[in-house]
């Protein structure tokens, strides 16, 4: 093999797999934590709209959102802040983790199984018979309570677990030059999950199928939680042995300068809510966060209700997600590997930052395009042996998974990246606001305007507004993403300016202490 042809391929190799021999003991535990809590991750989403869309319909997702799971999020916040100020980090990871564990557990073991002794049938039916037709959702949500708590943690596992615990503990433990080349990496222990998942949720509801109806999908919970669960204990066990080994390396990980970030002094939680206010850097990481929520939620409820027509079985709903997840993670990890981390080395973090709401906008525009010219696509269906139905659910796939695809291989990656040149008060308190609160604000600012809606024109009737908002979300996101990216270039700029002017400093220290 000639000397070009050996550099070439050497930088190819790079190019796929830019992680040194020797940081292997760091990034492989950091993947596999990945991989664990992003399998739990898509299991969690998967089930939840299986057990709520068949039963409450897609309609009262928007409910669960706005009543369930924001005041969840800023209860979660209010106690994490708290905790976070009295517990050791390695502490408060295991007190955060532990209580999603105990609680999928029960649901799949106690709380379905038995579900008529929780549901309040009676009053239910009095609150529909009194309700306007077109909020029945609520009804439904209220008899159906427990699938309601299932769907509120589901969604905080991917806030509080993924996003909260796995970004901040990698984070604090990472190098803006180390993130470069692992973060997009990361992602394929993500992705691959999604394969896995997708298929074990196959795999379980194929099993069910032929069970009785009445034990079908109880018996697929079961095996769908039990496994999430023991992924949750492997993920306090390598994060306990990454505590022990791993940040005891020094060329890993640098314990005197993260104890002179920790010298700075804690804010309470209302007094973080205003520091934050008063930092326009972090408002934009929040600009993009909520936008991103925001605007997969318009799309996302339209969608579902479609799939609801389609799969109004339990069973049929789940094996159907399974798809969308095995699909999803197949395309991300294509993308991981042939287009992100390019994107970001040649291009920048602006550029890989702005395409995930360009694909978004692109793909929801189809996705509505097809949704309103429903009765004109008989002809379109027939030729390919199916339904307009389904051919719109089709059409939904195909933006559900482009849109995910970047959100995994662009959107967070970039995003975790904003935060690593700042102070340790803003990762933490900072972090936990956007991440928590902001992710939740996303989407049920979203779920308020769906519910006027509904509310008012039907579900029906809400779904041209939708894609409206969805539109102008993206044009915000766009904007707030070309800002955030000059904010950050300065920033990084002057971190490592710092870093040059501190290293000089400490090296005459030692050789005068020498």
């Amino acid at each position: 093999m000639s000397q070009s042809t050996t550099q070439e391929f050497g930088k190819w190799r790079s190019r796929l797999w830019p992680v040194h021999a020797y940081e292997l003991k760091k990034f492989i535990p950091m993947l596999l934590m990945f991989f664990l809590i992003s399998f739990n991750y898509t299991v969690f989403r998967d089930c939840k709209d299986s057990i709520v869309v068949p039963s409450c319909g897609a309609g009262a997702l928007p409910f669960i959102k706005v009543y369930g799971t924001v005041p969840a999020a800023v209860l979660f916040m209010l106690i994490y802040s708290k905790l976070s100020n009295i517990l050791s980090k390695p502490m408060l990871f295991y007190v955060t983790i532990a209580p999603f564990v105990a609680f999928f557990a029960l649901f799949a073991f106690v709380l379905y199984p038995y579900q008529h002794l929780f549901h309040p049938t009676e009053s239910a039916a009095w609150l529909s018979a009194h309700l306007p037709e077109n909020l029945a959702p609520v009804a439904l949500v209220y008899q159906n309570w427990t699938f309601a708590l299932f769907y509120v943690l589901s969604e905080l596992w991917g806030s509080a677990i993924l996003s909260l615990l796995f970004w901040g503990f990698a984070n604090d433990i990472t190098r803006v030059s180390e993130a470069k080349r692992f973060y997009a990496l990361f992602g394929l222990g993500a992705n691959i999950a999604l394969v896995f998942s997708g298929e074990c949720i196959k795999y379980f509801s194929r099993i069910a199928s032929h069970l009785p109806e009445h034990e079908a999908w109880g018996t697929a919970l079961k095996w769908m939680m039990g496994a999430a669960c023991i992924n949750g204990v492997l993920v306090m066990v390598i994060y306990s042995w990454m505590n022990r080994a791993v940040l005891k390396d020094p060329r890993f990980y640098s314990p005197a300068e993260i104890k002179g970030k920790k010298e700075k002094p804690k804010l309470g939680l209302f007094e973080s809510f205003s520091y934050l206010a008063k930092s326009p850097y972090m408002l934009l990481i929040a600009a993009i966060v909520i936008c991103y929520g925001m605007s997969i939620n318009f799309v996302e409820v339209s969608w579902k209700g479609q799939i609801g027509k389609a799969f109004p079985n339990h069973t049929d709903y789940s094996f159907f997600m399974g798809n969308l997840s095995e699909i999803t993670g197949i395309v991300t990890c294509l993308m991981i590997l042939f287009v992100s981390g390019n994107i970001m080395r040649r291009y920048g973090w602006t550029v890989a930052a702005i395409l995930t709401p360009v694909i978004l906008g692109l793909t929801a525009f189809a996705f509505f395009g097809g949704l309103f010219a429903k009765e004109h696509l008989t002809g379109l269906a027939l030729m390919f042996g199916t339904s307009p139905l389904i051919l719109v659910v089709i059409f939904g796939l195909i933006q559900n998974v482009m849109s995910k695809a970047t959100k995994y291989s662009l959107f967070d990656p970039t995003k975790e990246m904003s935060y690593i040149p700042l102070d340790q008060e803003q990762k933490v308190k900072g972090k936990a606001a956007i991440d928590v609160v902001g992710a939740r604000l996303g989407k049920s600012g979203g779920s308020i305007v769906q519910q006027f809606l509904i509310a008012t024109c039907g579900f029906a009737g809400m779904l041209p507004y939708a894609a409206v908002m969805v539109g102008v979300t993206i044009v915000a996101w766009i904007f707030a993403a070309k800002a955030l990216g000059r904010r950050f270039g300065a920033l990084q700029a002057r971190r490592e300016a710092e870093s040059a002017a501190v290293k000089p400093a400490a090296m005459g220290a030692q050789e005068a202490k020498a």
